[in-house]
């Protein structure tokens, strides 16, 4: 088989060495990148060539590339890089690529012209001053073309490994059947959507219920669908930690199963590599330590024992976070970074959904330099457009430019200055209120533009200490002024006061609020090969597809429920309510409808409310009246640990109620089938707070949809509402009571929004 690979891939893959290395230096954009090589171009003299194309061949491997520049007089070909600031500072990493790029080029140079020596030079040139530095060594074609073998050697066994992997993961995914002995029902129609969405290479919106199986039933027919469609990557997101490990655990039972005549299931394992990417925050080792080899020692040497590790994960298949953690223990590497390097070479991704539809998302630009044919799983979907508003958002806080000011430079100073004046300008129009406009302040921005300059070449000058504030904001006004260029109806600038500042001073957040994130996700759900959005609540669907900007050839399922409306007994309180004025009054009712249903059927409950104050309120009115019933509450700084212990609570066959906000850790992706969960209570309908910022939402919404309080209010609360809900019912088998404490949920437009299989119960 023949290979095809650019020159730095090749590198990348081959020449890498020394340091993880990621203490910040400015470096240019694509923009100063090209005006660089335009003038280091512009100063050679006539006969002078650039962009010059090149290729070769190795065994299988064809090597592409173009070099930036030869002069025929001299015989000297050039590769050019631009930076900003100290050469010196340089990481070693970077400039051990950048000659190693240089030396396949002058290999092919030399094949292609057929001279048997040239003069390489690497060239650099700083963006802030002009100024030119070339590093210069003369090099023998043998030597060039040696050394070029030995990197295309390392590649080719490489990829011919690569190859016989793909080969043996499409040959055991085509015989690949369902762990279990049927599907559930509703879950073979969930599972030919997804094939065929997979095979067609569409957009799937499907809506089914809880408890069906949907893992099991997106991810099984995605992988059968691989070699039919040469599917190179498979990437399953979830907004919750308890998604992916679910996804995990079914990845686990479908690995462990194969189709084999005159073999048991278990006789071979699927040669299927499923990668878990998880937070760096949550893998490093060294959290004291920064980012670089002089400060933490899984950081240093990283490149040079990258190889190794790498080979030693990838014989592992499963590479979770443990697997991960285990491999880098023994090769002595960052564990985070091995994970991020291994994306590359796994077949299935298991990660968080800003790894594909963040600005700067890591698996999407993977897959366009790679030009992967990539399949998109996208589990509790509900959660994107609230999830994707935040990524397309940004905001600045003023008074944080008083501590930056401290450590500034002359100019930065004065780009401050200038920033403040434009800033200051805002606080004026509409002083100790919040404001919202359509557009955006002119001269704003560019100010802001200035101040990135300014502080780019502070941070690049070597003699000045770091300053972390400085740092920090610099990356925040870098989001700011991307977001800005997204603006348009789509979004909102405001202007919010900052509390407790002299009335002669007064300082502000500004705020560009992303409302509808459609136009943002167009691109990233067009890259895709296919994309599978599923949820139990993904109803009305023009809601969603206006909000994620769906294309017009999308298909949409509804798949109907397994369960029957006997098993699960729904009851509006028709005389509670949880409006905010009406809360204090509502506890007595409240708990006390709590406690007779408690006393009617112990067993385990959830009670949900809108807040972590009215939990507590209704907590210690329970708790006070009701002391021998067993309770457990959520915190606000409840950790990972202490929400598997929360959960834990709900033990099978056990006795007690647990409290919880709703939208938070406990109101989806837990599984409590059985007696571990016999009802809920939910009091709140679940719908964001009445404020200037959500009125300004609204008010948006009504005018592009003609619904701006369902789709700013009423739809994202009566979806938290019923995800709440489905932890009751998870089984065939399993039978429950859901109380709905608040008169609203009986009018009819709530009603609509509601699973039309609930038997509702008035009283």
């Amino acid at each position: 088989m023949s290979y095809t690979v650019a020159v730095r891939t090749l590198c990348e893959f081959t020449a890498k060495r020394g340091d993880l290395d990621l203490r910040f230096t400015p470096s240019p954009d694509a923009a100063d990148g090209r005006a660089g090589h335009a003038a280091i171009a512009a100063r050679r003299p006539p006969g002078y060539e650039t962009e010059i194309a090149l290729s070769g061949t190795f065994a299988t491997l064809t090597v592409r590339g173009r070099a930036d520049g030869y002069d025929p007089a001299r015989r000297r070909l050039e590769e050019f890089k631009t930076y900003r600031g100290d050469l010196d500072a340089m990481r070693e990493n970077q400039r051990a690529l950048h000659w190693a790029q240089l030396r396949v080029y002058g290999a092919l140079m030399c094949e292609k012209l057929g001279v048997d020596a040239l003069e390489l030079a690497l060239v650099y040139y700083d963006i802030g001053s002009g100024r030119e530095t070339a590093l210069v060594e003369t090099a023998s074609a043998a030597d060039l073309r040696a050394a070029f073998e030995t990197q295309c050697h390392r590649f080719v066994a490489w990829a011919e490994q690569e190859t016989a992997h793909r080969a043996a993961r499409d040959a055991a995914l085509t015989t690949l059947r369902l762990p279990h002995p049927a599907f559930r029902h509703g879950q073979r129609d969930l599972a030919e959507a997804v094939w065929r969405a997979a095979t067609q290479g569409r957009c799937l919106l499907a809506q089914a219920p809880t408890g069906i199986g949907k893992t099991i039933g997106t991810l099984f027919p995605q992988l059968k669908a691989c070699p039919r469609s040469a599917i190179d990557k498979v990437v399953f997101l979830s907004a919750k930690s308890s998604g992916r490990q679910l996804a995990l655990d079914a990845l686990a039972t479908l690995a462990g199963i194969r189709e084999e005549p005159h073999a048991s299931p278990q006789s071979e394992r699927l040669p299927l590599r499923v990668l878990e990417l998880v937070a760096r925050e949550k893998a490093c080792e060294h959290p004291e330590a920064a980012c670089h080899g002089e400060s933490c020692p899984l950081a240093r040497g990283f490149y040079d024992r990258l190889p190794a590790a790498r080979a030693a994960a990838l014989e592992r298949v499963r590479l979770d976070r443990a697997t991960l953690r285990d491999v880098a223990s023994e090769h002595a590497v960052c564990p985070y970074y091995l994970g991020q390097e291994l994306a590359r070479w796994s077949d299935v991704i298991v990660g968080d959904y800003n790894y594909w539809f963040d600005t700067s998302a890591m698996l999407f630009m993977l897959a366009a330099h790679n030009q992967w044919r990539a399949s998109v799983l996208v589990d509790e979907a509900h959660n994107l457009p609230e999830r994707a508003r935040a990524m397309y958002s940004a905001e600045l806080v003023q008074t944080r430019i008083d501590t930056v000011r401290r450590n500034a430079s002359a100019p930065l100073k004065r780009a401050l200055a200038r920033l403040q004046k434009h800033w200051n300008a805002q606080n004026a129009l509409q002083p100790d209120a919040w404001r919202a406009s359509d557009t955006l302040p002119d001269g704003l921005v560019t100010a802001l533009g200035d101040v990135i300059g300014a502080m780019g070449d502070q941070l690049a000058e070597p003699a000045l200490v770091r300053d972390p504030e400085l740092e920090r904001f610099y990356f925040d006004a870098l989001h700011f002024t991307r977001i800005a260029e997204r603006f348009d109806t789509h979004s909102l600038f405001d202007v919010t006061p900052v509390p407790g500042q002299p009335a002669r001073r007064p300082r502000s957040t500004l705020a560009i609020r992303n409302i509808v994130p459609a136009d943002a996700l167009r691109a990233r759900i067009g890259a895709t090969h296919s994309i599978t959005l599923f949820s139990a609540t993904l109803s009305p669907t023009h809601y969603y597809t206006d909000m994620l900007g769906l294309p017009a050839n999308t298909v949409s399922i509804d798949i109907d429920t397994p369960f029957r409306a006997e098993q699960l007994d729904v009851h509006i309180a028709r005389h509670i309510s949880t409006r905010y004025k009406d809360r204090e009054r509502s506890l007595e009712a409240l708990v006390a409808r709590v406690a007779s249903q408690y006393a009617e059927r112990p067993g385990n409950y959830l009670c949900f409310f809108s807040s972590y104050d009215y939990l507590q309120q209704a907590a210690d009115a329970f708790m006070l009246r009701h002391p021998q019933v067993e309770v457990w509450l959520q915190s606000r700084t409840m950790d990972e640990a202490g929400q598997q212990a929360f959960v834990a609570r709900f033990a099978q066959g056990g006795c007690g109620i647990g409290f919880a906000v709703l939208g938070g850790a406990f109101g989806e992706g837990i599984d409590l089938p059985g007696t571990r969960l016999i009802g809920t209570f939910i009091a709140t309908l679940g719908m964001p707070q009445v404020n200037p910022v959500n009125e300004a939402m609204r008010a948006r919404m009504q005018a592009l949809y003609g619904a701006g309080f369902d789709y700013t209010y009423l739809i994202p609360g009566l979806r938290k509402v019923v995800q709440a809900a489905g932890r009751v019912i998870r089984t065939e088998d399993d039978r429950g009571v859901v109380h709905l404490l608040d008169d609203r949920f009986g009018q009819p437009g709530v009603r609509a929004l509601l699973p039309a299989w609930w038997r509702i119960a008035a009283g």
